[in-house]
């Protein structure tokens, strides 16, 4: 069985899941892009009950999404301000981790085939997506659940816009 441990910059909050990732997202909607500072947040993801702060209390902050109108709760540490998780009230029963926030975030499988990349219509200009993973302009889940339409390029694109209107068939969504 697969141990990732992990935790904010100061060490004051730890925690530890005992699996691998459902899935990993890579989002580059706004939101990711503010609450990490960068282009887009590295997301693995976890069934809550795998998921155990094992050192501290994170401090939360709760804010409505613009795309689904539903909470969502960062977890960060008090201390030094790292966030550590993240929590749905779309998904309850999932975590939304902070791939940097992980010790070793070599082993938690992002290159594999569990990858996917989201909101990739507000990808910063010069983004470059990879070839063979499913890329969505916007959520992968319609509101009712249902799965929105991935696109998935042959060869890397050249910029997160330019490279999926360039790939598409069909007008993105």
């Amino acid at each position: 069985m697969a141990r990732h441990e992990g935790g904010c910059l100061c060490g004051e909050v730890r925690f530890v899941v005992d699996t691998e990732p459902m899935r990993v997202t890579v989002c580059h909607c706004r939101f990711c892009q503010r609450t990490t500072g960068t282009a887009y947040l590295v997301e693995p993801i976890f069934a809550k009950t795998e998921f155990h702060v094992t050192a501290g209390t994170p401090k939360t902050y709760d804010l409505i999404s613009a795309g689904s109108g539903k909470r969502v709760t960062i977890h960060f540490c008090g201390r030094c301000g790292a966030r550590v998780m993240l929590g749905f009230e779309r998904f309850p029963d999932h975590v939304g981790t902070f791939a940097g926030s992980f010790d070793e975030p070599g082993k938690l499988g992002l290159a594999s085939g569990i990858v996917r990349h989201l909101f990739t219509g507000a990808a910063q200009d010069g983004t470059v997506l990879p070839a063979g993973v499913p890329l969505y302009h916007e959520h992968a889940f319609r509101p009712d659940g249902s799965l929105n339409e991935a696109k998935v390029l042959t060869e890397p694109g050249d910029s997160a816009r330019g490279a999926i209107q360039r790939q598409s068939r069909t007008p993105v969504r």
